[in-house]
């Protein structure tokens, strides 16, 4: 295998969901950047407005797509979009997520079905529609689920409270080993990445008050940034991890070692 072809993406299509801004944003940067056509999703317009002209500026093929997929009647037309504009899918970066931090005891049913349906429900439906309408009939995918490291622990209530997010992720997690077992034989291998805490506009009020605290207990003594999962977006999206299925594997700075 010669490395540089492995890790090519010129001409595939990428899909990266909560693409407009954030890790998002950066890891369909880097998808581009190697080549990637890329459809980039999100709720709100502005925002994919600056994205895609951003992206355009940087010599990276991109288009834009409005969509809450957290409301799955938005989901089938969305697909019906993508694949009426690129002809196929060959990877699927699900990377959207909502957050709801609350004490368990306290935590609203309406902020618990708000999680529910946009990090499990929508991520299930429109990974199920890709793969159904494109990847399994081409015999080829890359799929890549953004879970946590909340998916692979109990978190210390003294750093974050957020009972539905954690079991959200955790539910990525095992979704991501159950559809890689199924789809494996259809030539298309589905992982996931776990961040840790990285400064976005999701995590950045907890880490103003506990970034410190926070970098102190992991072992590499610093915070994540916002391209730490590019390199391993583009490997997994690659076919120089082509033997690599079924796995989730944290970016973290080594916190969920100790």
């Amino acid at each position: 295998m010669n490395m540089k072809s492995a890790f090519d993406l010129e001409g595939k299509v990428a899909i990266v969901t909560g693409g407009s801004r954030g890790l998002g944003f950066a890891m369909a940067e880097a998808l581009g950047q190697m080549g990637a056509k890329v459809a980039i999703i999100a709720r709100k317009q502005e925002e994919l407005d600056h994205a895609r002209a951003a992206l355009h500026e940087r010599g990276i093929d991109a288009t834009d797509y409005k969509c809450d997929l957290g409301q799955r009647e938005q989901i089938e037309p969305l697909v019906a979009r993508i694949l009426q504009k690129h002809g196929r899918v060959d990877i699927l970066l699900n990377n959207a997520a909502a957050t709801w931090a609350c004490p368990a005891e306290d935590h609203p049913i309406e902020a618990w079905d708000k999680l529910i349906n946009l990090n499990l429900t929508g991520t299930f439906l429109l990974t199920q529609l890709v793969g159904k309408q494109s990847m399994i009939p081409n015999q080829r995918g890359r799929i890549i689920n953004i879970a946590s490291i909340g998916g692979l622990m109990g978190q210390d209530p003294d750093i974050v409270r957020s009972v539905a997010y954690c079991t959200t992720k955790g539910g990525i997690v095992n979704f991501t080993r159950a559809l890689a077992a199924e789809w494996g034989q259809f030539g298309i291998t589905v992982n996931s990445i776990c961040p840790g805490f990285i400064p976005t506009k999701m995590t950045h009020g907890r880490l103003d008050q506990l970034g410190e605290v926070i970098r102190s207990r992991t072992p590499s003594r610093r915070l994540g940034e916002g391209t730490d999962l590019n390199g391993l977006a583009v490997l997994l999206a690659s076919d120089a991890s082509r033997h690599i299925n079924g796995q989730v594997i944290a970016v973290d700075g080594g916190a969920t070692i100790v």
